[in-house]
């Protein structure tokens, strides 16, 4: 018999040590992307809801809903947070930030196009045969997620007898389903 003098390991295990480490490393990378794709979409929930606030206490404050004040080119009137990013220093709402309901800027953590940021608009009261009696409203949209399916189990939607703002058709912009919906009449 031979005695094994070297007490290294063979080419066989070195490859298999390393391919076990590899498939560790994959499995890390892909609960890592989905949780952040998880968390991506929980601050769209709570920026929606901070964002719902803000607009209810501007209301109670000034008697209605902001204007549009801000209608970003090619999203057909709506005000479009910060759709380059937070460093573009295009304000979501801006009347929200400068009366100091809103602290800072909502922006859509991986907005990169118009089609993927947050949406506002101000509708005259009787748009899409909505009830004019009940006055002017507005529509608050996220329009992307990424580990939900869209519509989110938690949007409350926002629908009028001729249009509702839950499907791609309503919003028409991007070309899919938003993720985030809601609106409120101002009386």
């Amino acid at each position: 018999m031979k005695r094994r003098l070297d007490k290294g390991f063979t080419l066989i295990e070195l490859l298999v040590v390393i391919a076990i480490i590899g498939l560790l490393a994959t499995l890390s990378i892909v609960a890592f992307s989905s949780a952040t794709k998880k968390a991506r979409d929980a601050k769209r929930l709570s920026d929606m809801k901070q964002i719902m606030t803000a607009l209810e206490l501007y209301k109670d404050q000034y008697g209605q809903y902001p204007d549009n004040t801000d209608a970003d080119a090619g999203a057909g009137g709506y005000d479009v947070g910060c759709y380059g990013g937070p460093s573009t220093g295009d304000d979501f709402i801006s009347p929200l930030k400068s009366s100091g309901l809103l602290p800072r800027t909502a922006c859509d953590p991986r907005a990169t196009t118009i089609s993927t940021g947050y949406l506002y608009y101000k509708y005259p009261a009787g748009s899409y045969g909505c009830v004019a009696s009940r006055g002017a409203f507005y529509v608050l949209i996220a329009q992307t997620s990424e580990a939900s399916s869209a519509p989110s189990a938690n949007s409350p939607g926002w629908s009028c007898s001729g249009r509702d703002w839950g499907t791609a058709a309503g919003i028409g912009l991007g070309g899919s389903t938003p993720f985030w919906v809601t609106g409120a009449f101002e009386n």
